[in-house]
């Protein structure tokens, strides 16, 4: 996948891919990521890409044609079809659901605003997706942009080390969040790994798995619940959950 990023500061994105699963992705030529600086654009000698708002107000907004310039440049190298995506707090929100979506593209182009925002008119003729990271605001998309990358490039073929482990994460195949984990060693400052853990039987493990799945739901984000349609067994498997859960076991 060929990522590129449109940036006043490229030299920050870039840092994601020297760690973690985006370097790897970079490794194993899974992930091309590059960035672009609309001030190469700029139609001034100072490569000056802002000016005043119409109408008032404070703060400076992202011209739109060096941002449309930069854009057909990145489609040039990229390819005409890949999808624009702007990092904006008015976005909708970036969740798993997104990231496997996103996998699958060939190449994205991902554009980071700053100031005060991007001319309207750029944003309706060129953007395809704005994304958002959460009800606030930053100084700027590119923090979010390299959230998005490091989201996408985990799920890349043949970047994790088990291909099963995304499969797995919180908030994928099921909508569920993930069921606690434990290691080595058994007990630790007196608290001992739950003994069906180390049973080997593998169908009591998948049924515990899933019952703390959706016991972890329940009691952390049940709105994610309200968005399921949960099966005879799932339903069975949570009210287990409640009824042990207040015997206090």
């Amino acid at each position: 996948m060929k990522i590129e990023v449109i940036t006043l500061f490229p030299e920050l994105v870039e840092v994601v891919t020297r760690h973690g699963m985006p370097r790897v992705a970079v490794e194993q030529n899974a992930l091309e990521l590059s960035c672009r600086n609309p001030r190469d654009f700029a139609q001034n000698k100072w490569r000056k890409i802002d000016e005043r708002p119409f109408g008032g107000g404070p703060g400076m907004v992202m011209q739109a044609e060096p941002l449309a310039q930069t854009i057909e440049a990145a489609k040039a190298g990229i390819g005409s079809e890949a999808k624009v995506l702007m990092m904006s707090p008015q976005g909708e929100r970036m969740d798993q659901r997104w990231f496997e979506r996103l996998s699958k593209e060939s190449g994205l182009i991902v554009l980071c605003g700053r100031y005060e925002g991007i001319d309207e008119r750029l944003v309706t003729s060129a953007v395809d997706v704005e994304l958002s990271l959460g009800d606030f605001v930053l100084s700027g998309g590119e923090l979010a942009a390299m959230v998005l990358i490091d989201g996408i490039a985990r799920l890349l073929p043949g970047v994790l080390g088990h291909a099963e482990s995304a499969g797995q994460d919180s908030f994928s195949s099921n909508g569920l969040l993930d069921h606690p984990h434990y290691s080595r060693p058994e007990v630790w400052r007196g608290q001992a790994v739950p003994e069906i853990l180390m049973s080997g039987d593998h169908a009591k493990l998948a049924r515990w798995r899933l019952k703390r799945a959706l016991g972890r739901t329940w009691l952390r984000r049940p709105d994610l619940l309200d968005k399921l349609e949960l099966d005879a067994t799932q339903q069975s498997l949570l009210r287990e959950f409640v009824a042990e859960l207040k015997e206090g076991t």
